[in-house]
């Protein structure tokens, strides 16, 4: 009898532990992209000069419109657009204590493939591109930068802005 009840007792602990997790409610976020910074890893080269880093967002999307495919190229997404890119990075170089946007040249900003096929579903995940760390002036030993991004989607909502933290690169 004792075993009975035990097996029963058991049984309705999983069979409610099994309803609980089957009913969970699938979050649902803005449409508008929402970013939160992650982290950039400097990469050295071989002479221990910082040269590129990896740079990582955490991205929330309630319609899943995020990302381009390599064949999206119809406007406003051809290359002529500044929408060609769905991945906005401004560059901070700290002088005298003070951040002050570098004018690079050429774009730094990235293009990610598409996340998901489906339009209407929530999405989240992290985001993680390539970026070069020392593109600017060479006239100093040592650099602190810093860099701001944001995302666009399809719809070109424009997510909120986010920044890094100080990033030290050696110079040569």
């Amino acid at each position: 009898m004792k075993k009975n009840i035990r097996f029963i007792l058991l049984f309705n602990i999983a069979f409610s532990c099994l309803l609980l997790t089957s009913c969970k409610k699938e979050e649902k976020f803005s449409e508008i992209p929402h970013i939160t910074f992650t982290s950039v890893v400097p990469q050295q080269n071989a002479n221990g000069i910082v040269e590129t880093g990896e740079l990582t967002i955490h991205f929330q999307d309630g319609d899943g419109d995020l990302g381009l495919d390599e064949d999206d190229l119809d406007p406003p997404f051809d290359t002529s657009s500044v929408y060609y890119y769905n991945f906005f990075i401004d560059y901070y170089k700290k002088i005298n204590g003070e951040f002050q946007l570098l004018e690079l040249n050429g774009s730094q900003n990235a293009r990610f493939p598409r996340l998901s096929d489906k339009e209407t579903e929530s999405i989240e995940g992290d985001i993680c591109i390539n970026i070069l760390l020392n593109t600017y002036d060479l006239t100093t030993t040592y650099d602190t930068l810093k860099l701001k991004c944001h995302i666009v989607d399809r719809k070109l909502h424009k997510s909120n802005e986010v920044e890094s933290g100080e990033i030290i690169v050696k110079k040569k």
